[in-house]
């Protein structure tokens, strides 16, 4: 096993060593799973939509009835804290000089905010009161999506894994990842690069780590909220954006012959942006490779990142 890919994570209020001893075995989050999290890029030192992923977070945490210790604006901190410690701010060039304008390089990197229930040494499955959740964030160097996923599109298979649609737990992002392990388990042993799951009556919800998007004409449909599946906040944007790559976006009900009737078929999130599906248990997407309204859609959500980021690291160094 490998060093971490980070010199320091920020820990319940400070910064420490990513090699150095963290949390307590006793800690839920650890036990029993019982926490939840975001996942989200920054760029020029920019958190990329930090507001929506917050509201998520604390959606998560309500419907498992517990919150952070302190508020938003100590997790901004953090990110900001964290990545500057990392060299992942773009505020220094790769020789160690100041970034003259604060906007080359971009400074690249994936966050993450892992939030536990906290230290519980009773191991009940019911939660106790007054325990005090343990908050832990990270941050690494972004690395894209492999070229030959790019230019070659991801190979999928349907998981035997199904969700039940009306499950409130479905749109809870928790630390209980046991269900996509098994699915992504099950694609490599079908030699497939990732699974989406089906309702118990036979909809699709979304992949492991993303949501769905299926191309026909110049309308791009996506599951429905409500049917087993994250409210992802990349399919969030792509509903409000896709008309900037010429696509209606509709969110309906989807099965299996939708997919196989779609002449293009895609992933989107966070992290990994809108990656190209060219097959699912064996059978292909439309002419079997990448479409044109996929990357179209992939090269917008980039763009507009880069936009977001020069806007907010120019905001930044104009206050300091």
């Amino acid at each position: 096993m490998g060093r971490p890919a980070a010199s320091n994570v920020w820990l319940d209020g400070r910064l420490i060593a990513s090699d150095a001893a963290h949390i307590s075995v006793y800690d839920r989050g650890f036990q029993l799973g019982d926490g939840v999290f975001e996942a989200l890029r920054a760029r020029r030192g920019v958190a990329i939509e930090l507001a929506g992923h917050l509201a998520r977070l604390h959606d998560s945490m309500t419907a498992l009835a517990f919150e952070l210790p302190f508020g938003d604006a100590t997790v901004a901190t953090a990110i900001a804290e964290l990545l500057a410690a990392e060299g992942l701010d773009g505020a220094r060039s790769p020789d160690g000089t100041e970034s003259p304008d604060g906007v080359e390089p971009p400074g690249d990197a994936v966050v993450r905010i892992t939030v536990s229930r906290g230290f519980d040494p009773s191991r009940a499955v019911a939660p106790n009161e007054g325990t005090r959740a343990t908050v832990a964030i990270q941050a690494w160097p972004y690395a894209p999506p492999a070229a030959r996923a790019l230019e070659q599109g991801e190979r999928f298979i349907t998981s035997c894994v199904h969700r039940d649609a009306d499950s409130p737990i479905s749109g809870i992002k928790t630390t209980s990842r046991a269900e996509l392990v098994y699915a992504r388990i099950e694609a490599e042993r079908a030699g497939a690069d990732d699974a989406i799951f089906l309702t118990t009556d036979g909809r699709i919800t979304e992949a492991t780590t993303a949501n769905i998007l299926l191309i026909q004409g110049d309308t791009c449909a996506t599951p429905r909220l409500g049917t087993g599946l994250l409210a992802g906040t990349t399919r969030a944007w792509l509903v409000e954006h896709g008309d900037a790559v010429g696509l209606a976006m509709v969110q309906r009900d989807l099965r299996l012959d939708d997919v196989f009737a779609a002449d293009e078929m895609a992933i989107c999130a966070s992290i990994g942006g809108v990656i190209p599906v060219v097959s699912v248990d064996g059978r292909s997407i439309g002419n079997g490779k990448p479409g044109p309204r996929t990357i179209a859609m992939r090269e917008a959500r980039e763009r507009w990142i880069d936009a977001v980021s020069i806007e907010g690291a120019r905001a930044r160094l104009s206050q300091s």
